[in-house]
């Protein structure tokens, strides 16, 4: 009896979720669907196991074809786009030397919380799912020439993430170098293939319940329950770094900078909270930019930090992309050398440039760099399950770092006025 009330239970509460999914017409919504569902189907139904395979393997090569075109055309306009840099002056170089730092140790915050927590030990892992015991050892002069491809086209087909970056590094340099007439065509081309792989990212993830349903199936039908508690492990993991990256990284920040934190807190609460609720950093670039510019920072110092910044300082997906690359790693029982976590550490610090605030933007370099590892896929099925409420708190994280770059900026050019504190009024 008390069987069949927990299982009427479950079908109610699932049944309440559908009805809010269908109310509030999110895909994120959907997406948590899907995860209950799969996991109520691959429990009471473990040979579905076969069929949701299959479905999501669909789902993830979807999602693999959107690795090199998106790296590419990210990074060419990243760097050709701004090779009028120079005239920015001073501005320029302080923001990227400040994204990067920062970034790197929103890095080294995620790999430090995994390694500690360790989130993904503990799974017992089927025969069939394991994948190589651990990442082939290589030597530092392995290391190095294995940066540089000797066919783009192989490098493409392998996944070879890293070495689509140096070729996309090294060509949009010498297209910054270019004659402008020269350079406009391959500019725009450049800028049409991101915008097109990004709406391609939009209309697979659109199948995103099908694939977290059939990866939740799978898994819990292979794996079992107990896998359930490990991502509840590493969503808390996840929140709890986010919380200390925020605490022992931006905060000091803006003590040192002497921003007025109470009105900064103030002026990005809006924004963040619309990052949080949409799970997408682009929808809250207006708001973030206005509030920014009510705060006391010169619009021109906004208009160049914050877009600059959306492509070079997502400190909330750069830590996620640490952790989850590391989660993938113990959930297969690989026992990454703490060199070959830096090493992943100094591939993710490239690749994480130029990715969008889309949703879900950050499984695509999440996939290159678990092949470029030799680590296997299926942990990050299991991870897709959860990504929905990951990516809002990575999100917010990402507007903020923004919002406190553009201060941060502002001060370090003598232009900063706060004025947030006068001129909003109560209910901002």
């Amino acid at each position: 009896m008390d069987g069949a009330l927990m299982v009427g239970l479950r079908l109610v509460g699932l049944a309440a979720l559908v009805w809010w999914a269908w109310r509030s017409k999110k895909l994120t919504w959907w997406i948590v669907v899907a995860m209950w569902a799969g996991a109520e189907v691959g429990y009471a139904f473990p040979q579905v196991a076969p069929a949701a395979d299959a479905i999501s393997h669909a789902f993830l090569r979807l999602v693999k074809t959107i690795v090199s075109p998106l790296l590419f055309g990210t990074l060419v306009v990243g760097i050709a786009g701004h090779s009028n840099i120079r005239q920015v002056g001073r501005m320029g170089w302080k923001a990227l030397l400040y994204f990067e730092v920062v970034t790197t140790l929103a890095l080294f915050v995620g790999l430090a919380a995994i390694n500690l927590s360790q989130a993904g030990a503990g799974i017992s892992v089927p025969a069939g799912l394991q994948g190589p015991t651990a990442p082939k050892a290589q030597s530092a002069g392995d290391v190095f020439l294995h940066l540089f491809p000797e066919n783009i086209a192989k490098s493409v087909a392998e996944g070879q993430v890293l070495q689509v970056v140096v070729f996309s590094v090294l060509f949009g340099i010498a297209l910054a170098l270019v004659r402008e007439e020269k350079r406009k065509p391959m500019l725009a081309f450049a800028e049409s293939l991101t915008e097109t792989m990004f709406k391609f990212t939009a209309v697979v993830m659109y199948m995103a319940p099908i694939g977290v349903g059939a990866a939740i199936a799978y898994t819990v039908s292979s794996l079992g329950v107990g896998v359930l508690g490990n991502l509840l492990q590493l969503l808390l993991t996840l929140y709890g770094a986010l919380i200390c990256f925020i605490v022992l990284v931006l905060l000091p920040i803006a003590w040192f900078t002497r921003i007025p934190i109470r009105g900064f807190v103030q002026a990005v609460s809006s924004p963040v909270a619309l990052a949080f609720a949409t799970a997408s950093s682009e929808a809250a670039l207006p708001t973030a930019m206005e509030s920014m510019e009510r705060f006391g920072v010169p619009r021109k110092v906004v208009a160049f930090v914050m877009p600059t910044g959306y492509s070079f300082n997502l400190d909330g997906t750069t830590l996620y992309l640490s952790l989850a690359a590391v989660f993938v790693a113990q959930a297969a029982g690989i026992h990454l050398p703490f060199s070959t976590q830096l090493v992943m550490v100094f591939t993710l610090m490239l690749t994480s440039k130029g990715v969008a605030g889309v949703p879900r933007a950050s499984l695509v370099i999440l996939l290159g760099t678990v092949a470029s590892f030799q680590l296997p896929a299926w942990p990050v099925f299991a991870i897709l399950g959860i990504d929905a409420l990951m990516d809002m708190a990575r999100t917010a994280v990402n507007v903020l770092g923004n919002c406190l770059a553009s201060v941060v900026v502002a001060k370090w050019e003598g232009e900063f006025d706060p004025q947030f504190p006068q001129q909003s009024s109560p209910q901002s």
